[in-house]
């Protein structure tokens, strides 16, 4: 177990999934506050979580459950709900979820972006966590609603969001540098649970 978070209340668990696939993730494009919908194997994807969540976490009856309000992550937990035996709809949005914005470059690839050569292009590979997307949201930027959104969480959490959200959520919680925060994998078909210090992945 490590240090317990000075993010979150102590023995609060939180339940992150990140939303399931959606056609931009398999295309790699910048989907930031796109509303782009889940594929099937995004579908399949909130039905694997909510059944592994079901049989390793038998008893959320006092969870809250909480979504971005975009529509791949409304669309996974009601997926994911219903494949726990809940009530599909029976849960809440918070826009503090939604996924960080890139703004003009939303839709476009990275290979495109770098491919560019433009001085925005390499401001950004200098500096992930810190650079601003024209008309849109750093990390840094990002991490600043994410700590108040913990900041919130007064008991036992089922939250789905997004890849960004994500990483700076288990970017903070664990104590990795800012810049090491863009980088951190976040898979759509597993969950990372977070209690008092430890963390693991179902």
């Amino acid at each position: 177990m490590g240090p317990v978070s000075q993010y979150i209340a102590g023995g609060v668990t939180l339940v992150f999934i990140r939303h399931g696939e959606t056609d931009w993730n398999v295309e790699a494009r910048l989907q930031g506050q796109q509303d782009i919908p889940l594929n099937e194997t995004g579908r399949a994807q909130a039905r694997r979580n909510g059944m592994v969540l079901s049989r390793d976490l038998p008893d959320v009856s006092g969870f809250d459950f909480v979504a971005s309000p975009l529509g791949r992550a409304h669309e996974t937990m009601v997926i994911l709900r219903g494949a726990m035996g809940l009530e599909p709809r029976a849960f809440r949005t918070d826009p503090a979820l939604l996924e960080i914005t890139f703004g003009v470059w939303e839709g476009l690839t990275l290979a495109e972006i770098d491919a560019d050569g433009s001085v925005e292009a390499r401001r950004r590979q200098a500096d992930k966590w810190g650079y601003v997307p024209p008309r849109g949201e750093s990390y840094a930027m990002l991490a600043e609603r994410v700590v108040r959104w913990l900041g919130t969480i007064g008991r036992d959490t089922v939250a789905v969001s997004h890849g960004a959200v994500g990483r700076v959520v288990q970017g903070l919680l664990l104590g990795f540098r800012p810049e090491e925060i863009p980088n951190l994998p976040i898979p759509q078909d597993r969950m990372f649970i977070y209690r008092d210090g430890a963390h693991e992945w179902h």
